[in-house]
Formats: structure tokens, sequence, C-alpha cells
């Protein structure tokens, strides 16, 4: 009889214990996953600089938030990187007759047509954010500039400030790493989106790896 009130006594405090928990997780499941997406977003003060840039994969959001810091007198010049090109897309676009625009053209005719009208690309192809860090270290370098804001999507931005500052520790330029508002991924709400979910996922495996291969960047 004692064994038996013992064990029910157990269930009974198991219970307790497992709703507490479900209770506390659902309350706190929102700063968690709030916590979640802000921690790969980035977004440090910006002052003037010698120039704004945008990396290959700052798509329409960046060009927007370039040409709105240019309009409020951070810089006056646009840099963007170019892409590595795909040459079989791009020989058979030549060969049935048409222009065949990479991104950063289109980039810089948005930028023209938002009023922006000192755009360069800097002459190295890149393939992604890896190759930029040295890219721009070194365009930097031959350019002298000493402040630079990168214009980057938030859910990439952390991890691109880590890339940038690895490779720009030895120079003199300052980086700065500047997040657009224009973008679908917003950290306090992330999860209600399917892509949200998507770029949330595959933005923390890109960060964790960063972080296991550069524990100390």
């Amino acid at each position: 009889m004692i064994s038996g009130y013992r064990r029910w006594t157990w269930i009974v405090w198991a219970l307790v214990v497992l709703g507490a928990a479900c209770i506390a997780f659902y309350l706190m499941r929102r700063p968690m996953l709030r916590a979640a997406g802000r921690l790969l977003v980035v977004n440090e003060p910006v002052d003037s600089a010698d120039v704004i840039v945008l990396p290959v994969d700052a798509d329409g959001g960046g060009v927007l938030e370039a040409a709105d810091l240019v309009h409020s007198g951070l810089s006056a010049r646009v840099a963007i990187f170019v892409e590595l090109p795909d040459t079989i897309v791009d020989r058979e676009f030549m060969r049935r007759g048409v222009k065949h625009e990479n991104a950063a053209e289109r980039s810089t005719q948005e930028l023209n047509a938002l009023g922006v009208s000192n755009v360069e690309q800097i002459p190295t192809h890149v393939s992604g954010t890896e190759d930029e860090g040295p890219a721009l270290a070194e365009w930097c370098e031959h350019h002298r500039y000493r402040s630079v804001v990168v214009v980057s999507s938030p859910d990439h931005s952390r991890r691109l400030r880590r890339v940038l500052h690895r490779a720009t520790k030895d120079h003199p330029t300052k980086i700065t790493v500047h997040s657009t508002r224009y973008s679908l991924f917003d950290p306090d709400r992330w999860w209600e989106t399917h892509d949200g979910i998507r770029i949330e996922i595959e933005e923390s495996e890109k960060l964790v790896l960063d972080f296991l291969r550069h524990p100390l960047s």
C-alpha cells in the first residue's frame, strides 16, 4: 500500500515538473527564437566613409540601402563586387544574340536610376563571401581607402563581418558592416514564414561552420 502510494506520488510530481517545463518553454519560446535570429545580425553604426561597398549577394535590398546612404551624405561613391561569370550561360546567351547582364551591371543601372552616379565595379571576380574579404582588403589598400561601409542583408551580416575583419586585421582600413532595412528576413519573426525558417537554418549552419573554422576571429 505504501509503495503504491509512493509510486503515484512520483508520477504526480513528474507530471507537475513536466507541465512546469512545458509552460516555461512556451513562455520562453519567442525570446529564444528572437535571440537565434538576432545572432545572425550585425548592424554597426555608420558615419562618413570613403566608399560604400555592395557584396555579390546584396541584391535589390542592398542597392536601395546604398542609395539611401548616398543621399543621406554618408558617401558619394559606391563600389560593387562582381561575381564569377557562369561561362556556360554567358556563351549560350551570346550564341542566341542576347545581351546577358550580370548582377553587378544590373545593380549599377539601378543605382544610376536611383540618382547615384558615382558607381564602379571592383575589378576582381569573386565566387562568394570568403573571396570578398581578401579582395576588399587589396582593393582598399590600392585606393588608400581608410573607411568603408559594406551593405549586407541582415541574415548574412554577422558572418560577413567575421570574414571581412579577418581579411583586414593587418590593414589600416576601417570596415563597417551595415544591414539593409529592405530584407525578407526579420530576426524578431523569422519563424513565421517558410522563407524566414529556410534563411535562419542556412545562415546559422554557415555561421557555426565559420566559428568552428576560425574560433578566434
